[in-house]
């Protein structure tokens, strides 16, 4: 049975993810950690941080976690084939589509709008994260030591165009004396 509810989310949110992974974060939080219980909202943050570290694109590597966790290493293949599976199948049509609907207006007018619906998709995903498991000690009179080091890595990135990965590294660092 776990294998059919593996099969049936991720196809659910490998046709619903439009935007890629990060925008597929709050489908994939909603349905393990909500819906099924396969882990914790803190088992789902420590997923994440571990899927942006390892090489692949994050969903890929979130359904083979999850695969993995729920039900083991069949439970992984079949969670990251199922996730995969409709973009195969969409993009194969969709290029056919395409092939033949060249330079149509309506077809660029309906690209124009997926792009608000992605950008609050990662935005969604953004705010999901922001809880309690990855800002730790906030309060009023406490260490916001969390909060602190996010709008400093946002201004750096944003602002300043400093690189992400010494940012991430740099992070990581304050938050391992830190913490």
């Amino acid at each position: 049975m776990i294998y059919l509810q593996l099969l049936w989310v991720f196809i659910k949110i490998g046709v619903l993810g439009f935007g890629g992974g990060y925008a597929m974060l709050s489908l994939i939080q909603h349905e393990v950690v909500d819906n099924y219980a396969w882990m914790t909202t803190t088992e789902f943050a420590d997923m994440v941080a571990i899927s942006q570290m390892t090489p692949g694109p994050i969903s890929i590597n979130m359904a083979t976690y999850v695969g993995y966790t729920a039900g083991g290493f069949f439970g992984s293949l079949l969670a990251s084939f199922a996730l995969c599976l409709p973009s195969l199948i969409m993009v194969y049509f969709i290029i056919r589509l395409f092939m033949n609907k060249k330079g149509n207006t309506l077809m660029s007018h309906l690209l124009k709008g997926l792009k608000p619906a992605i950008a609050g998709l990662i935005f969604a995903a953004g705010l999901s994260m922001m809880n309690a498991q990855n800002f730790v000690q906030i309060g009023k009179g406490e260490n916001n030591i969390s909060i602190v080091i996010c709008v400093l890595a946002f201004v750096a990135s944003y602002f300043f165009k400093a690189n992400p990965i010494l940012l991430i590294v740099l992070s990581g660092v304050v938050g391992y004396f830190v913490y």
